[in-house]
């Protein structure tokens, strides 16, 4: 059974793990992960699922990341006792810190629910990063795959972790994975970072990204997606009309549903890049999947403001992208509230590659240069990478990533007087942001 990083059902669950952590008089065991335990992460939905599924309460043994459990898979090591973690997963999902010895301790799983009583025994302490080997491929999956017995398989990591080696990620520089969500990385030397603790993010972990070095990660819980619902909002009608029409056949009407979902955002596009910045009056909250950073609250619901009876399908559709913008923004001030500097933005995933209106407004709103990597696989070009020096065929990540990183294809600058207008748009976001949460706490 395997559960998606992106699935929101354990909300009370992480509430509650964060009300305990946040008691005065024991440790906070959130502090690593920015302060704020999210339902979309390891002891939340662990927790959520024991209380809701009998049949997977009463069989399960043990609970491990999907980034574990390939490699354990191909190296035919399975036993859950013994399996090689991943330190980007532990870190950054299951509050795993050497402050306390890996992860929180057995007394306060058993006070924050008797059903995970006994669990940490079962699951790890140690944890490697993604330059150690894990084992060789087994006899098994050598023949499956057609591959030599002598295959090397490295610790496993998350996607978009492995994705910023490949993006030839460097200290202060942040990379952007854009795509239906957003996961910004960066990494800071061990030595300044120290034990300060940043706010307001999903965690730093030393070695998540690169070895001895802090890895820092935040992000928004809807990108792309905020323009694939608008798109499918924009659609509905299409497809109970025409869907149900008996004046075309039933391929004929397929097609034209499927041109019309394939072209809506291309047109959307072409229009809402006519708009003018300050014109349309309309601001909107990203929002629409919860708030992953800064400071994660996956209860906040998306808005939009401003709308009249002249406002048009393209003004809503820009508003949607500059509100992406504004949450990327959020972000990049969060780090640099909390001491971290940015020296540079690097952009990968299918936003970034494939829309130049998306990227030019982020470069506006964010008021900083951003490249875009070369390669359209660059999370499987970084686990490539760490597989080499897994192997030992490269000493370091940065001998792998100069002899195989694949460069940058386009920099977009921003518009001086495009990021001034922007500027004051971004206090209205703000505002509205501020009053849609506390809506939401005073329901609460």
């Amino acid at each position: 059974m395997f559960i998606l990083w992106k699935d929101h059902t354990a909300i009370g669950e992480a509430k509650e793990i964060n009300e305990l952590a946040h008691q005065e008089n024991g440790i906070d065991y959130t502090k690593y992960s920015g302060g704020e335990y999210s339902s979309e992460w390891f002891w939340a939905k662990i927790l959520h699922t024991l209380r809701v599924d009998n049949k997977v309460r009463e069989a399960a043994f043990s609970w491990i990341e999907q980034c574990d459990w390939i490699p354990a898979l191909l190296t035919g090591n399975t036993d859950p006792l013994s399996i090689k973690r991943s330190r980007c997963a532990a870190g950054h999902k299951a509050m795993w810190h050497p402050d306390w010895g890996g992860l929180p301790p057995e007394t306060f799983w058993s006070k924050l629910d008797p059903l995970l009583t006994g669990l940490k025994a079962r699951l790890y302490k140690d944890t490697y990063t993604s330059d150690e080997a894990v084992g060789t491929i087994s006899d098994e999956w050598a023949q499956i795959l057609g591959l030599p017995k002598n295959v090397i398989i490295g610790t496993g990591s998350i996607d978009a972790h492995i994705g910023a080696i490949g993006s030839a990620i460097k200290p202060y520089h942040m990379v952007k994975v854009i795509g239906t969500s957003t996961c910004d990385m960066m990494v800071a030397p061990t030595e300044e970072i120290g034990k300060k603790a940043i706010r307001g993010i999903c965690g730093q972990v030393d070695g998540s990204i690169i070895p001895n070095m802090i890895g820092l990660e935040a992000g928004q819980s809807a990108f792309g997606d905020l323009y694939a619902w608008y798109r499918e909002l924009l659609m509905w009608p299409a497809n109970k009309i025409i869907g149900d029409s008996n004046l075309l056949d039933r391929e004929t009407k397929s097609k034209l549903l499927e041109e019309m979902a394939d072209g809506i955002l291309v047109e959307l596009t072409l229009a809402a890049s006519k708009i003018e910045i300050d014109t349309s009056g309309i601001i909107a909250l990203d929002w629409m999947n919860g708030r992953r950073t800064p400071d994660c609250n996956q209860n906040l619901k998306g808005a939009i403001q401003g709308l009249t009876l002249g406002t048009t399908a393209p003004h809503i559709f820009r508003a949607l992208v500059e509100a992406t913008a504004f949450g990327s923004k959020k972000i990049v001030e969060q780090f640099q509230a909390e001491g971290v500097r940015i020296d540079g933005i690097i952009a990968i995933g299918g936003v970034a590659q494939k829309s130049e209106f998306v990227m030019q407004i982020l470069a506006d709103v964010l008021n900083f240069p951003i490249r875009i990597i070369k390669s359209e696989q660059t999370c499987a070009l970084g686990a490539a990478m760490a597989a080499a020096v897994a192997s030992g065929i490269y000493n370091t990540f940065l001998d792998a990533q100069n002899a195989m990183g694949s460069g940058f294809q386009k920099e977009y600058f921003p518009i001086p007087q495009n990021a001034k207008k922007y500027l004051e748009l971004y206090k209205n976001y703000n505002a509205l942001g501020d009053f849609v949460e506390t809506q939401e706490l005073q329901k609460a």
